[in-house]
């Protein structure tokens, strides 16, 4: 819900301004897209300038976790090293690995190798091998704000499939981010990625997308790669919300490992690969908030 307030009141978004001068004709216009059907954010979806200040210092120690792996990461090398780098580099930064006992997670950091689509658990007995394609995927807590993001890493020399399936889910990440546009729709964001997946042969997994952060982990809203342009919730300025298609070589059927009750692998056994960035919508246009 949109919280009513008179036109003198102070606005909701902590500006100390009048809501008639702050923000009254902003949800006005949300009002009116609500009432002609659209599926729209509320306040606690729209971060507040103090909020977005919080999490861009979040999203730097984040950046840099991410380059610190980006740096080590080689053949040989366990999971269970990278997410001890990831410990180290994230608390040495006076930061928080967030997927760490979230929801019984009982790691640092996500790896995922190959087939396995996301939520790969770091292991001792897990080790990288030349021509693996592997997410990482980091997730940070800094003085109590979220921020969130994966790249993938060739090991070694990689075959030609596999190197073109990694570039082809990273172009389908921009295209994404290029559709993203103040009064828009998420659709717009995915078609644009669904669109360039198959073009290329690929496909689009369903059932796991993006979401809104930065107070929560996981926030509203959830976004879907796989739903049509001018549907899906509007884009409106102050959203946060992550832009994360995995993208199969093969079908796009997944399922999760009844062991662990994370991983998640291809059900074809193909590779699969994922880059993940975090995106603010902004009056022009947009701000990469990790990358």
């Amino acid at each position: 819900m949109l919280q009513k307030l008179g036109r003198n009141d102070l606005c909701w978004c902590g500006s100390h301004k009048k809501y008639k001068v702050c923000h009254e004709a902003f949800d006005n216009k949300i009002l009116a897209a609500k009432r002609q059907g659209h599926l729209v954010p509320n306040h606690e979806i729209i971060k507040t300038p103090k909020q977005l200040d919080g999490m861009r210092e979040s999203s730097k120690v984040n950046i840099a976790v991410l380059d610190y792996v980006g740096e080590h990461i080689k053949a040989g090398m366990s999971t269970e090293e990278i997410d001890q780098m990831v410990y180290e580099k994230t608390t040495q930064m006076g930061g928080i690995p967030a997927p760490l006992n979230f929801d019984g997670y009982p790691k640092s950091v996500c790896v995922s190798i190959n087939e396995v689509v996301c939520h790969g658990i770091p292991s001792k007995d897990t080790l990288l091998k030349e021509g693996d394609i592997v997410n990482v995927d980091v997730s940070t807590i800094y003085n109590g704000f979220f921020s969130d993001s994966s790249r993938m890493f060739l090991i070694g020399e990689v075959d030609e499939e596999k190197r073109k399936l990694v570039e082809v889910a990273k172009e389908c990440m921009n295209l994404g981010l290029e559709q993203v546009k103040p009064w828009g729709f998420l659709g717009d964001v995915a078609q644009a990625i669904n669109d360039h997946a198959k073009a290329n042969g690929y496909s689009v997994v369903k059932e796991i997308g993006g979401h809104g952060i930065g107070i929560e982990f996981h926030e509203e809203p959830w976004v879907s790669y796989v739903i049509p342009k001018n549907t899906g919730m509007m884009m409106v300025p102050g959203m946060v919300f992550t832009i994360e298609p995995m993208i199969n070589m093969g079908k796009a059927d997944v399922y999760v490992d009844a062991k662990d009750e994370w991983t998640v692998f291809t059900k074809d056994g193909k590779p699969s690969a994922q880059w993940e960035i975090m995106v603010l919508v902004t009056e022009n246009g947009y701000e990469i908030m990790t990358y």
